[in-house]
């Protein structure tokens, strides 16, 4: 089975995207799937703690409870740029989410073998 990175671009505002996209990541962690899910634009608040167990999407699995399946089996990443314009810093991301750039996800998804989608 190929690594996945996958990356989720929006957030509340376009529930459905969103949550498809944590949906897919957790799937294919539960799959036994290397997994990096990266948060980017609106997607950056739910690495901070309450924000991703505040989203609501009508029956879908609560998104923090797919965040957090993808975080205990892989890797969760807010990016720097995103970040920055939200005011999230190291300090107010939750534990194991780390805060990176481009170049680290280019890195990734050029990586042999890696599949990238993005939502």
């Amino acid at each position: 089975m190929r690594p996945l990175s996958l990356k989720v671009t929006v957030g509340a505002e376009d529930a459905e995207r969103c949550n498809q996209g944590f949906t897919v990541a957790a799937a294919a962690a539960a799959a036994g799937a290397e997994v990096s899910l990266w948060l980017t634009g609106e997607a950056a608040w739910f690495g901070v703690p309450g924000r991703a167990e505040a989203f609501d999407l009508p029956l879908a699995t609560p998104l923090a409870d797919l965040r957090d399946l993808v975080l205990a089996t892989g890797r969760v990443t807010v990016c720097t740029q995103c970040a920055a314009r939200r005011g999230i810093t190291e300090d107010d991301v939750l534990p194991g989410v780390r805060i990176a750039g481009a170049a680290v996800w280019a890195e990734e998804v050029l990586a042999e073998g890696v599949q990238a989608l993005v939502y």
